[in-house]
């Protein structure tokens, strides 16, 4: 059981996460009958006895087998078109997270407040707490207030990275002199971790990223101090 959990996907926290989880789903059970069909047809083909030398063409069934595969793709290709678009929604954002991607770390500016800024390392182990994870801890988390219309700025300062965080559905490529934009609005409160998941040298595993999502009571009271 616990093999199996861990090829799933992680617990979402946003509603784009859940979209995506839910797109997943819709496309495996499509892809599974598609399997299911065409394995039991090979193996109907190898065990059964009919033959027909006479048959050259069948118009009927060749329009059939074109039909279905095209009928299938619309199933996949709407909901698909739908969810990229709802990514790149962005409805009157409330904060604004700039990030920045460096070698090997990552720098955070709240827009909206002055001198609110930091850089962000991973933890050592030597360092780690007794409920804290190996290479994914860092020594300043990102902390967020809930069930707000966020919009992140991503960007770098020396070679290319990408900001992910798999339980909000976001990853956005951090590219040297250009901003890339992303929206997030977080569900519940928590811990979320992420990695850079862009190939950056020699530290690329070594960069990881926390997000604590509070409510805006506690946000303002760690924005105050």
């Amino acid at each position: 059981m616990s093999t199996w959990m861990n090829i799933n996907l992680q617990d979402a926290n946003s509603s784009t996460m859940e979209q995506l989880t839910m797109f997943h789903d819709h496309t495996l059970m499509i892809l599974t009958m598609i399997t299911s069909i065409v394995t039991f047809i090979m193996l109907s083909m190898t065990t059964n006895t009919f033959i027909n030398r006479f048959l050259l063409e069948g118009q009927t069934i060749e329009f059939i087998w074109t039909t279905i595969p095209a009928i299938t793709l619309i199933f996949i290709a709407l909901p698909s078109l739908h969810l990229l678009y709802l990514i790149d929604e962005m409805n009157n954002p409330e904060l604004t997270l700039k990030i920045i991607g460096h070698q090997w770390y990552w720098s955070y500016e709240y827009s909206d407040f002055k001198n609110i800024e930091f850089d962000s390392y991973m933890k050592p182990t030597n360092e780690l707490n007794n409920n804290e994870f190996r290479l994914l801890e860092v020594d300043n988390r990102v902390v967020l207030p809930l069930n707000k219309q966020i919009r992140i700025l991503v960007t770098a300062a020396d070679v290319l990275h990408s900001w992910a965080m798999p339980s909000l559905g976001v990853k956005i490529d951090a590219t040297p002199g250009r901003l890339n934009q992303g929206a997030i609005k977080i569900n519940r409160p928590g811990i979320m971790f992420g990695q850079c998941s862009e190939i950056c040298g020699a530290n690329h595993s070594f960069m990881p990223i926390v997000v604590e999502s509070v409510p805006i009571k506690n946000f303002l009271k760690w924005i105050n101090k």
